[in-house]
């Protein structure tokens, strides 16, 4: 097998290159499940029990029938059917051949059942055999789960019966210094470091996402908008996949369906991410514009002039065309696309094709498309654009800054970063605060995807090079929290949050904006080297404290919450000394000896006295004994150029 990337750009981020997930070889008989040939549709459910219809694509000739096992989390056996033949006929490869098959089906009832659901996702296997000449010829196994899901238009989304709103984060795929090449304990990290916050969505944007993904959504209990397309007919960069989309769209997104329909983690599917076709034109709208300027035009194309068009338009027809595709691999779960124009004349939304209608950004827009699209579920399919550097602080942190001002700008300065507070973001977006009211206040919209949950290779907005991977993290590229991660965890999570930022390592003198995020409390009082600065509390709008201004001496300031007079929590930041030790922390005590599991080690630099260095730049050597091997490094730092496998990196900011 053999990969050419060669052609570029091919992408608006960075894709990879070459072979990036796993290539199988499947040996059958002549009698064998098609891959991908298992369906399981839930007919219905209750307390005690579900109804599930199970459909398997058999190829090969003289059948003599195929059984069906269904085994619960523990591998015990819960039911069991004989598939019967139905009408209808399968295309299924054998040899490298095509091969005829019939479709079989049983109805099977689950008694007892337990729901998958994001507190408690429980999983079952079907086992598909195939029995031929009174021997089993293939065993196909296929994990799902039964769950409840509806959207309702003015009450949101319910899963088993429950008002849930998505608290989600769209995720490029990319690993950081693992790169594209899927790794499944990466991802299962980047998802413990999610849960945490409190995420229980996730959006795949802008592609199909890895299987892996996928399953330990599945497993540990995320929801997930699952996305097939960056762009259609009309590119977005000059090689990308719409110059394959006329011939090869409908295979690959059924394809895609059938892959991945039987996740009980799917809860929506996804034709495209800012599709060009929103708007009417003749022309390839990019193709005299620079990469940067394509990609920021994405997020501004609604103020272009439009022409109005008909049923037969072009645009509208291509939305059914795929909407259709989709309805008809899966009929269970909504259509959905993120789209970037909100008014009624996108080709998208005047289709009628897409269940549910999800906007990307313009949240002063979502009262206007609730009044414009009456009837239909609304959400916040990316949200945010907040560009932040973990650890840097400008001051003041009071006058929030658009970069670039305009989107056709060119946006520059020596440091290439952005400041950590909440008060920078994106000429079409917002500030993470208000993203989040704007979707908390209003029950109509049932969830909200930030971009992004982590930071990404490629797509620096507002830098180009040396910035080589982008600022929207709520997590950076290292897997280290930004400040703002905390204030989801307050607004997310029941855990008890206080979290006073920024560092107390500054000149003597300096004016400095001390922050905290908080909750479980009613007010927080701050303390610079025991004096009292007074008690602050947040608002239904201002989710944080601040004290402006404050005048650098060296000690520390505390913060303490309250409750009711009474101490809820504390925390506090110390002026810090010269580096003197660095502190190594695993993330796990011990990992699997197969040659493929990870171990991922944080270093932090401390003082004499055990504090952490919070502006600590060194340079650091890296080296692994033993029977494990080094296999790459990074800081959170988007403007590093050393490589990502690179055992020398100097600490960014501690």
């Amino acid at each position: 097998m053999r990969c050419d990337n060669s052609d570029q750009p091919n992408s608006r981020w960075y894709a990879g290159c070459g072979i990036y997930r796993d290539v199988r070889l499947v040996c059958t008989s002549g009698q064998y499940v098609a891959y991908n040939g298992v369906q399981i549709i839930q007919e219905s459910v209750s307390d005690d029990k579900a109804v599930i219809r199970a459909r398997v694509d058999v190829c090969g000739e003289g059948i003599d029938g195929v059984k069906l096992y269904v085994r619960d989390s523990e591998g015990n056996e819960t039911a069991a059917a004989d598939a019967a033949p139905v009408a209808g006929q399968v295309e299924g490869q054998a040899g490298g051949m095509p091969a005829q098959g019939q479709i079989y089906e049983a109805v099977i009832t689950l008694e007892g059942v337990q729901r998958w659901d994001i507190d408690a996702p429980c999983l079952y296997t079907l086992e598909a055999e195939v029995v031929s000449g009174g021997k089993t010829q293939d065993c196909y196994s296929t994990r799902f789960g039964v769950r409840e899901i509806r959207y309702d238009a003015d009450k949101g989304f319910f899963l088993n019966g429950r008002n849930v709103k998505m608290k989600g984060v769209c995720m490029h795929h990319d690993m950081g210094c693992i790169g594209s090449a899927v790794h499944r304990r990466a991802i299962e990290r980047q998802l413990q470091i999610l849960r945490k916050m409190g995420v229980n969505a996730i959006r795949t944007s802008h592609n199909p996402p890895a299987p892996q993904l996928l399953e330990l959504c599945d497993e540990m209990g995320f929801l997930v908008i699952d996305e097939a397309f960056d762009m259609w007919r009309k590119r977005k960069t000059q090689f990308d996949y719409a110059r394959f989309f006329d011939r090869w769209h409908e295979q690959d997104l059924r394809d895609f369906i059938r892959r991945d329909r039987n996740h009980p983690c799917i809860v929506m599917w996804s034709i495209g991410n800012e599709i060009l076709e929103q708007w009417n034109s003749d022309e390839d709208d990019v193709k005299n514009l620079s990469a940067e300027q394509a990609n920021l035009l994405m997020n501004f194309l609604s103020t272009l002039p439009k022409k109005d068009a008909g049923d037969d338009n072009p645009n509208i027809r291509l939305t059914r065309h795929l909407a259709d595709i989709v309805h008809e691999e899966d009929p269970t779960r909504p259509v959905t696309a993120g789209c970037n124009e909100t008014g009624a004349d996108n080709n998208l939304l005047r289709s009628g094709a897409l269940d549910l209608y999800g906007f990307n950004y313009h949240l002063w827009d979502y009262d206007k498309c609730r009044a414009q699209f009456p009837g239909v579920p609304l959400y916040g399919s990316e949200t945010v654009s907040s560009l932040n550097s973990r650890g840097v602080y400008f001051q003041p942190s009071t006058k929030t800054l658009v970069v670039p001002e305009h989107w056709w700008e060119v946006y520059e300065t020596p440091h290439h970063q952005c400041t950590a507070y909440d008060a920078c973001h994106a000429p079409w977006a917002s500030p993470h605060e208000e993203s989040w009211t704007s979707i908390r206040d209003r029950e109509w919209m049932f969830g909200t995807f930030i971009w992004t949950g982590f930071d990404y290779l490629g797509e620096p907005t507002p830098y180009s090079w040396p910035s080589r991977s982008s600022y929207f993290g709520v997590v950076d590229l290292a897997g280290f929290p930004k400040d703002a991660y905390y204030m989801y965890k307050a607004e997310w999570t029941d855990d008890t949050v206080l979290h006073l930022f920024p560092h107390w390592n500054w000149k003597e003198g300096d004016k400095i904006d001390v922050w905290c995020w908080y909750n479980n409390a009613d007010e927080v009082e701050l303390f610079v080297n025991g004096e009292s600065l007074g008690r602050k509390s947040k608002t239904e709008s201002v989710l944080h404290c601040i004290w402006p201004e404050v005048e650098f001496r060296p000690g520390s300031i505390e913060a303490v919450s309250y409750r009711d007079g009474r101490e809820v929590a504390r925390e506090s930041r110390i002026t810090a000394g010269e580096v003197a030790r660095l502190v190594l922390e695993a993330d796990r005590p011990s990992i699997e000896a197969d040659g493929y599991d990870l171990c991922f080690v944080s270093a932090k630099a401390v003082d004499e006295a055990g504090v952490e260095v919070p502006d600590a730049c060194i340079p650091l050597e890296i080296s692994v004994s033993g029977k494990a091997e080094f296999f790459g490094s990074d800081n959170g730092n988007a403007a590093d150029t050393v490589s990502l496998k690179s055992p020398s990196r100097n600490m960014f900011n501690g």
